[in-house]
Formats: structure tokens, sequence, C-alpha cells
């Protein structure tokens, strides 16, 4: 969810991206460590703040879906829902 809002909205702060997760501060700090760590987000400091940027290569982890960009499965996330 952490990595959904902030490819939504990269300009969100630590507690917009936790109050739409609907997690702690805390935990979205490490969440966001983790992805940056792990090659899912770049961040860029600008003045004050953080802009986050989703890489658009970044592959998913398991073996099955590995060859599967990350980008993908936002981008189906981010459609309306059809009835």
């Amino acid at each position: 969810m952490v990595l959904f809002e902030v490819w939504q909205s990269p300009d969100l702060t630590v507690r917009e991206i936790s109050e739409r997760a609907r997690i702690t501060e805390r935990a979205t700090h490490r969440i966001l460590a983790t992805l940056v760590a792990n090659g899912y987000l770049q961040r860029n400091r600008i003045g004050r703040r953080n802009h986050y940027v989703v890489s658009p290569d970044a592959k998913f982890r398991h073996p099955a879906i590995a060859h599967l960009p990350i980008n993908d499965l936002l981008k189906i996330l981010a459609r309306p829902h059809q009835s």
C-alpha cells in the first residue's frame, strides 16, 4: 500500500502516506527505507522534503512473477473499479 500511495502522489509526507495506508509513521519510515534499499523507490531530497519516484523497471522478488515489472501492478490497481 505504501508503494502504491507513493506512486500516486510522490510528494506526500511520511505522515500523509501513513494516514492513507492506515499504518503508523514508524512503520511507514521502515517500509520506505526497505523499498529504497531494495531498489523499488528512489528518494530525492528537495528542500526539507523528500520526493519519491517508483523505479519503473523494478521487478517482483517472488520467482514465479520475477519477470513482471511492479509498474504493471500499480497501473492495474489505479484503474477505477468496473461493475
